[in-house]
């Protein structure tokens, strides 16, 4: 159950924002209590909007109980967002950032030295509540405003905290871009099915359930990922002999072990 004593400001009310604003909902937060501001949301979050009665874009100056502070834009309009929603700091919020490449620091340029401050990463399974978010604090957070930012954010999956905020950039690359991988690994799939021999649409098909249902046997059973890949490969069998290559000294690992210091590093200067 999602109580809030004062305002939820989502700012921002894009994908990532109304997949937030439905799991609030449907977690029972009062619709009375959140206050969108968004010049113009996708249609189908502004009938959200409108179906549970939520406020959307009232003068920001009339905002003068402001518990916590969504940020939900895209990084590139931040700088011009934040001045106009700055007035909500007179009630000392939560800042609460999905934003990817903005640093706590960034928040604090504008809200304060002193502000409580949580960056976050989440990736987009979270529009189906199945995602899994990282979050970092910075010291003015308090224990109450932290559990508060991991119930809001558990609306749309799973939640975990690193120690550091310099672990964002990894977290970012691991988990943040990590569904454009399993999303890429399921195109090689196919078209090395289709390579085989398939018809390209049912080697698609056959691809997609594949990676979908191997992801939701880890899910349900928690089993450790190796221990489910030890129990389907028989020894000298056709999974072993495909797990030679991709196990090899020049396979898999080696290459997400570059792609993740890749994305790491990029994640680490667009939040320079």
């Amino acid at each position: 159950m999602i109580e809030l004593t004062g305002t939820l400001a989502l700012v921002g009310a894009g994908k990532m924002g109304g997949a937030l604003l439905e799991g609030w909902l449907k977690g029972g937060a009062e619709a009375r209590r959140i206050v969108v501001l968004d010049p113009a949301p996708p249609p189908e979050v502004k009938a959200v909007i409108e179906a549970h009665g939520v406020r959307l874009n009232p003068p920001v100056a009339q905002v003068t109980d402001a518990e916590v502070v969504v940020i939900a834009v895209k990084p590139q309009v931040m700088e011009d967002v934040l001045p106009g929603v700055v007035a909500l700091k007179s009630a000392r919020p939560l800042i609460l950032s999905v934003a990817a490449g903005k640093t706590i620091a960034s928040f604090e340029r504008h809200f304060g030295s002193d502000t409580a401050v949580i960056r976050t990463i989440p990736n987009t399974p979270a529009a189906i509540g199945r995602g899994i978010t990282a979050m970092a604090s910075n010291p003015h957070v308090s224990a109450a405003q932290e559990a508060l930012a991991r119930t809001l954010l558990s609306a749309v999956g799973e939640v975990v905290t690193v120690a550091d905020e310099s672990l964002i950039d990894a977290a970012t690359a691991l988990s943040g871009s990590g569904p454009a991988y399993v999303f890429y690994l399921t195109e090689c799939l196919a078209a090395a099915g289709a390579k085989a021999g398939l018809p390209e649409d049912l080697a698609m098909q056959l691809a997609r359930a594949t990676v979908a249902g191997a992801g939701e046997l880890m899910r349900v059973t928690g089993l450790p990922a190796a221990t489910l890949r030890q129990n389907v490969t028989s020894p000298k069998g056709t999974t072993h002999a495909a797990l030679q290559i991709l196990m090899a000294d020049n396979g898999m690992q080696p290459l997400f072990d570059r792609a993740i210091a890749a994305a790491t590093k990029r994640s680490r200067e667009l939040a320079s």
